[in-house]
């Protein structure tokens, strides 16, 4: 074993150890994105490429591996804002604020719905965890609104329109990653203020024939 695998981290883990703990948690939320959160335990360990025994180790229950990898995501938001709050552009932080959680809503899927469906108990941190991020993203629009570069009108809620028309969109077209891409840039182009609008992205080979209907649509 060589040396930097014997090497703790400040939660008392072996370098090894956290790697395969990441490693874990990584699998197990692109697992429960595309299977839900009851996939079976053996399903991340083979997506991980570590032992079922090495992932019962780190998570003992199936409940301790559903909130350890929620907790990742959420980990992921807030690290995605504060990057977005140190950016000296304020649009610019905006705008990989934006990107960044369309990004994560085509890779979690309904891992997010699913987890507070099932663990009601934990809402109660998740609701603080939202109001600070509120508070937040309400700062980093008055500082773009003050550059110039965010349209004077645009209101924090229409960043929730646009996260549900994309979440729409990536629930009906899970692999047309063209599609969610060229909504983005004309959401983005749509709360520009001040510059000319640029190229768009590829189109997606989506046509009205294989647009998905409603359930008892014809």
């Amino acid at each position: 074993m060589g040396e930097s695998s014997r090497i703790a981290d400040p939660d008392g883990l072996r370098a090894d150890a956290r790697r395969n703990r990441e490693r874990i948690l990584v699998a197990a939320r692109a697992v429960f994105a595309e299977h839900g959160i009851d996939a079976p335990m053996a399903t991340v360990a083979r997506r991980a490429g570590v032992g079922v025994a090495t992932l019962y180790r780190r998570f003992p229950t199936r409940d301790a591996l559903v909130r350890a990898a929620f907790a990742q995501q959420m980990e992921t938001c807030v690290r995605a804002l504060a990057e977005a709050l140190a950016d000296p552009d304020p649009w610019r932080g905006f705008q990989r604020l934006i990107e960044t959680a369309c990004e994560l809503q085509r890779e979690e899927r309904g891992f997010p719905a699913a987890f507070v469906a099932a663990f009601p108990d934990s809402t109660v941190d998740h609701a603080r965890a939202r109001e600070r991020a509120e508070r937040d993203l309400m700062t980093l629009v008055r500082r773009a609104q003050a550059a110039g570069a965010l349209r004077a009108d645009f209101h924090p809620s229409d960043i929730a329109v646009a996260l549900l028309s994309h979440c729409a969109l990536v629930n009906a077209l899970p692999h047309d990653r063209a599609a969610s891409r060229r909504l983005l840039a004309y959401l983005l182009q749509s709360f520009r203020a001040d510059a000319p609008p640029r190229a768009l992205p590829p189109p997606s080979a989506l046509s009205l024939r294989s647009l998905p209907l409603a359930a008892g649509g014809s």
